[in-house]
């Protein structure tokens, strides 16, 4: 299994995220990646690659020319304005409230362009979002050309960024470039499958209306928990997507019985869809010990996910997103990329 990675993500640390009422240390952290790369080093996989240059067109073609030029510029904006901190929105175009004129301050920019105060703009940001997407498009790439499987380990993760908006933990939707680059490779349908703990907003908005990607999610429920305002199980696509949105949210405390209930009825519907391509929104904050999640997913059961995706025959892409127990992270992605490749 070909593994891209992003060595230069390191530039991006966000020093805050404002949790539960408290100003701490982001859980996305530089460490996170770390101990990935060890436990696949250790685990007897390739070492990982460099993606190359970031795909800018395929970059445009998903987001608005206004929010990358934001994203491009915010952080030495932030500094003119307010100084050498980490740029952090505050207020927001609330539903009632205009969403027609950017503002022209980078305060008001923050909030127009982001939609969740975990999200932090460093000096790095920009660059590291860039080389994540090539991490994408690369290991998708491999996939084309031939590849069983390959493994974006990306930093910063992509699953909420929509195609102008900034937030959790996300600036550019990495999977979203995967699938972009498995379509110009020659995919006619591909599926998208996310198994972060949150659900992939920013996924889920890009392909609501398109008719040749089928996106599912198994996330816990929106009632209960972050992003709050997508992903309940009436959203099933709108236009020529209508029906290929699925998504599967379920409480605080699942464990890995139900879980792995909704992922034997996504993989179902994969092959209804006939895919010939698939894309894996690799969370692993279902974890019992993730510090912001909520499932109880064990060490062991992320070999047996592995297996169940690899039976589907699938050329297929993983793209690290989530998880935030860093002292187990490494062990529960190496079981599911071992899972899939000894299957």
């Amino acid at each position: 299994m070909q593994t891209f990675h992003n060595r230069d993500h390191g530039v991006h640390e966000s020093q805050s995220e404002l949790h539960n009422g408290k100003l701490v240390r982001s859980f996305e952290c530089p460490e996170r990646m770390a101990v990935i790369l060890a436990a696949l080093e250790a685990d007897g996989f390739a070492a990982p690659e460099d993606p190359g240059a970031p795909p800018m067109e395929i970059i445009q073609r998903i987001h608005a020319p206004d929010y990358l030029a934001f994203l491009e510029t915010a952080h030495d904006r932030w500094v003119a304005e307010n100084g050498t901190r980490d740029a952090m929105g505050f207020t927001y175009p609330l539903p009632g409230l205009r969403r027609a004129v950017p503002p022209t301050t980078i305060d008001g920019a923050m909030g127009f362009y982001g939609f969740s105060v975990d999200t932090c703009i460093t000096a790095g940001s920009w660059s590291a979002a860039l080389s994540a997407a090539a991490c994408s498009h690369a290991a998708a790439g491999a996939v084309s050309g031939g590849e069983r499987t390959a493994f974006a380990l990306a930093r910063p993760p992509g699953h909420h960024a929509h195609g102008d908006l900034f937030g959790g933990y996300c600036y550019l939707n990495n999977a979203a470039v995967a699938v972009e680059t498995l379509r110009d490779g020659g995919a006619a349908r591909v599926a998208l499958l996310d198994i972060d703990y949150h659900h992939g907003n920013g996924s889920q908005a890009l392909f609501w209306e398109r008719g040749n990607v089928l996106f599912l999610s198994l996330h816990a429920d929106p009632v209960q928990e972050f992003p709050f305002f997508l992903g309940h199980a009436d959203e099933t696509g709108a236009g020529d997507g209508a029906g290929l949105t699925k998504n599967y949210p379920m409480p605080h405390g699942t464990g890995f019985a139900a879980w792995s209930e909704a992922l034997e009825d996504a993989i179902r519907r994969i092959t209804a869809f006939g895919a010939d391509a698939m894309v894996v929104s690799l969370g692993v904050d279902t974890f019992e010990g993730d510090p912001i999640s909520q499932f109880r997913l064990q060490t062991a059961d992320f070999p047996v996910i592995g297996s169940r995706l690899a039976a589907q025959g699938l050329p297929t892409v993983f793209v690290m997103e989530g998880g935030y127990a860093v002292d187990a992270l490494g062990a529960n992605v190496a079981g599911v990329l071992r899972g899939f490749s000894d299957a």
